[in-house]
């Protein structure tokens, strides 16, 4: 019996690893596939590995506040505790995808071991206060670097960036001496080359957070439990992830996952650059995070600070409309286009509204499923824990 149980355990631990590499492959490579600078495989096979190396590195601290911390008595986590939790946390992913947003697998772990923690006594209310505080905190500071970004130094990064493939490969072999030499191809100038390897490297780190914050939501029930060992687990859940990268991930990768990918070049580079540090910098201090929610509000402090650049940030704060507004949306910018300075007055059919700076339906959409399955997990979870005899809780 314990031995299918915790078959069961891994099959569903895998299923939810599977789902993680497709959901998140696409908006770390969608933009360099999209460019033709990798292929599908190729950011298959970047994903993999980087996010191995983010899980092995921090993601196991992760681990370990999810499977040992966020319950007092990790005596909790039965096989068939486990089993149920992973079986939340896949039924969360599967919502998700149903109405189109890629749901919090972070947020959905915490709430499904929070709803096991209630039905027991369990529940440390000390890190689950932690936790909670920084899911508040961590997407207003990824909004106001992202503002100050768009407002003192969009124009000039966006100046410097861009991206616009010419036609051939971009790189050639030389192989007129003894050791083939790769360089760049006749078409290509080196500024392009830069664009490319940048867009490669931010997919790359991007791939790394991930990989330091979601392995927890595959493996920490199964390693909570004591039924495997944490270097086992991350292996296990790695390679479930690298099966989705290579397989549903392709989906993903055509529609470059989410909205994120449809800004301009210098934008996504930017929100993908401050949500990813956040992500590892929360995963080192052990606190499993969301990156679509603080990619999220980057994407709108970067949109305020864009069309704010001429005004205080007392005047933006208080709506006052008296100052001149010197751009439009985000997606009107072109990567190597010249900007106007601050303070530089546009036409005024160039005052932006809200909906220039972001799509206030989709933005609540996001942020409605974002807590609304989490919280679909945790009741459901504390509901089934405690009035279901089979988990002889």
């Amino acid at each position: 019996m314990t031995t299918t149980l915790l078959l069961t355990g891994i099959l569903v631990a895998v299923f939810v690893g599977y789902n993680i590499g497709g959901a998140t492959t696409g908006p770390a490579f969608g933009p360099a596939v999209g460019a033709d600078a990798i292929s599908k495989t190729l950011a298959g096979g970047l994903m993999t590995v980087f996010f191995f190396v983010g899980a092995w590195t921090i993601g196991r601290r992760v681990v370990d506040t999810l499977g040992r911390e966020l319950v007092r008595d990790p005596g909790v986590f039965t096989l068939e505790a486990s089993v149920g939790v992973l079986f939340f946390i896949g039924v969360a992913l599967f919502i998700g995808n149903f109405f189109g947003v890629p749901a919090s697998t972070s947020m959905t772990a915490v709430g499904s071991i929070a709803g096991l923690g209630l039905a027991t006594g369990e529940l440390n209310w000390a890190v689950m206060g932690e936790i909670a505080i920084w899911w508040i905190v961590s997407p207003f500071i990824g909004f106001w670097v992202s503002l100050i970004i768009g407002r003192y130094f969009y124009a000039e990064l966006n100046r410097r960036i861009a991206l616009e493939r010419s036609e051939g490969p971009l790189f050639e072999v030389d192989r007129s001496g003894i050791v083939p030499v790769p360089a760049l191809s006749d078409t290509t100038n080196v500024r392009e080359a830069g664009g490319v390897v940048m867009v490669i490297v931010i997919g790359c780190l991007m791939a790394y957070s991930s990989g330091t914050s979601n392995i927890a939501n595959a493996v920490a029930p199964l390693v909570g439990s004591g039924e495997l060992e944490m270097n086992p687990a991350i292996v296990i859940g790695c390679f479930a992830v690298g099966i989705g990268t290579f397989t549903i991930a392709r989906r993903t990768l055509e529609t470059m996952g989410n909205e994120l990918t449809e800004l301009p070049l210098t934008a996504a580079i930017i929100t993908a650059t401050v949500s990813a540090t956040l992500v590892i910098f929360l995963s080192a201090i052990g606190i499993p995070a969301s990156f679509v929610i603080i990619a999220t509000m980057s994407i709108i402090g970067l949109g305020w600070g864009r069309a704010t650049r001429p005004m205080t940030v007392g005047d933006a704060v208080r709506g006052e409309e008296s100052a001149p507004v010197s751009v439009g949306s985000l997606s009107d910018d072109r990567e190597g286009e010249e900007l106007p300075p601050i303070g530089e007055e546009a036409e005024p059919e160039r005052i932006p509204k809200a909906s220039d700076l972001f799509d206030p339906a989709t933005t609540a959409r996001v942020v409605l499923m974002q807590n609304v399955v989490p919280a679909i997990a945790t009741v459901g979870a504390y509901a089934t824990f405690q009035f279901v005899p089979i988990f002889g809780l």
